[in-house]
């Protein structure tokens, strides 16, 4: 069954912007208890609050993406941290997936180190753990708060990794993972040079959809965690390709 913060979400993602008191009665609930929900996803950044309504964040801005099959990548999150062991050292790349594993990593491990250029997760996880988060130098995109440019490739050069995670816009057959903006890109280009394994963290949906940047990783993507709606066809592909498949 859905949980609360799942059903405001969806509504929020159908509507965008709703009323306290509808979001109430909809749900069944006080407008005490609903204002609760509210909080704690508005201190998420995932919600804003205004005048007596509730809307999402841009869906320009990360904050706003998270909201978007929140339950799914939740999940797909909670499975990732399966890989990271307590102390470990991991690189993760920008995205709504990526910034729900950080803030999983601090509810299920301790004493680790996190690379990487999202501004928004270093301040997303900031005072929720005892990790050490090292943020890679470049151009700040502001929407995205994350770090691109040539300057990444400068500083990645300074670590290796077993574990670098990812994101995608979208995937194509024949070129692969891809993604919408072309300095992200070359981003994750320039850190998966620093991995042993990259390991893209995706809900299913975006198999049937691709961005305008192949991310060309040929064979350093190792492993897929998605959620259960992942058609039968596209795994099988996947796991031709060499590329293991998690189901969240």
């Amino acid at each position: 069954m859905k949980n609360r913060t799942n059903i405001i979400l969806e509504l929020l993602t159908k509507e965008h912007k709703m009323e306290v008191s509808l979001l109430a009665e909809h749900l069944g609930v006080s407008q005490v208890t609903i204002r609760k929900d509210l909080d704690s996803l508005e201190q998420k950044g995932i919600i804003k609050r205004e005048h007596g309504f509730a809307l999402l964040a841009s869906p320009d801005d990360i904050n706003g993406r998270i909201a978007y099959h929140y339950e799914e990548k939740r999940l797909i999150a909670k499975k990732a941290t399966e890989l990271v062991s307590d102390g470990d050292t991991v690189m993760i790349e920008s995205g709504s997936c990526c910034a729900l594993l950080a803030d999983a990593l601090t509810t299920f491990k301790k004493d680790l180190t996190i690379i990487t250029n999202s501004a928004f997760i270093a301040d997303y996880i900031r005072g929720k753990s005892n990790f050490q988060i090292i943020l890679l130098g470049g151009i700040y995109q502001q929407d995205a708060q994350v770090m691109v440019g040539p300057m990444i490739r400068q500083s990645v050069e300074n670590f290796l990794v077993d574990l670098f995670f990812i994101g995608t816009d979208g995937y194509l057959s024949r070129v692969g993972f891809t993604n919408q903006d072309q300095m992200r890109a070359q981003a994750v280009r320039d850190m998966a040079m620093q991995a042993e394994q990259v390991i893209v963290l995706t809900e299913s949906d975006k198999f049937a959809k691709h961005g305008i940047v192949p991310l060309n990783l040929k064979d350093r993507v190792k492993m897929v965690i998605t959620d259960n709606q992942l058609p039968e066809s596209v795994q099988t592909e996947l796991e031709s390709n060499h590329i293991h498949v998690i189901i969240s």
